[in-house]
């Protein structure tokens, strides 16, 4: 079965293909007990090179004008003082109910969520990661070395991109390319 890259669903703004081939390149980078589970424990992501989160989120942030990435996410959080309940309020994640006390509940997948993107998605909306079994994994990848220095990742934009028709680096993996691989995302989580 062919299976269209990344960038390629990025780059035409499929941005529902984008966020399950995320989802499945976070599984094959976390390793192979991953791979066989279909899904990342937190623990899993300490393992997963700099260099390849970079790349999903330098490809993120390329393809939505920067309002989408982990490294957004990030942001996001930390102004929300890492309050995990504001930070998916204000990501879109979860939606207002109509009631007399102010509550929310967490929007249903794949459904209720934005896969467009317009001056109504909200800032860091993309990708989404699972945190029905708790904040745990998405902690993982928002604390991750690949995010610690921020600033610094903005001094380097120039170094993103490829020498050749401005063309985003691609992930590294070694020995073994990640587009040759498929692997059907599992949503019983």
């Amino acid at each position: 079965m062919f299976v269209i890259s990344h960038d390629q669903h990025l780059a035409a703004q499929n941005f529902r293909q984008a966020d399950e081939e995320t989802r499945r390149l976070l599984i094959v980078l976390a390793g192979e007990a991953a791979q066989k589970r279909g899904y990342v424990f937190f623990s899993e992501v300490q393992f997963i090179s700099e260099a390849d989160l970079k790349a999903i989120d330098d490809l993120w942030k390329q393809y939505s004008d920067n309002k989408f990435g982990y490294s957004v996410q990030k942001r996001l959080w930390e102004k929300v003082n890492k309050d995990f309940t504001k930070f998916f309020i204000k990501a879109g994640w979860m939606k207002k109910l109509d009631t007399e006390v102010e509550q929310y509940n967490y929007r249903a997948f794949p459904n209720e969520f934005m896969w467009e993107l317009n001056d109504q998605t909200p800032e860091a909306h993309l990708p989404l990661t699972n945190a029905l079994r708790g904040t745990q994994l998405l902690n993982s990848i928002l604390t991750h070395p690949a995010f610690e220095a921020q600033e610094e990742l903005a001094d380097q934009d120039e170094g993103q991109f490829g020498a050749e028709n401005g063309a985003p680096k691609t992930l590294k993996d070694g020995p073994k390319s990640l587009s040759n691989r498929f692997f059907k995302p599992d949503y019983s989580f």
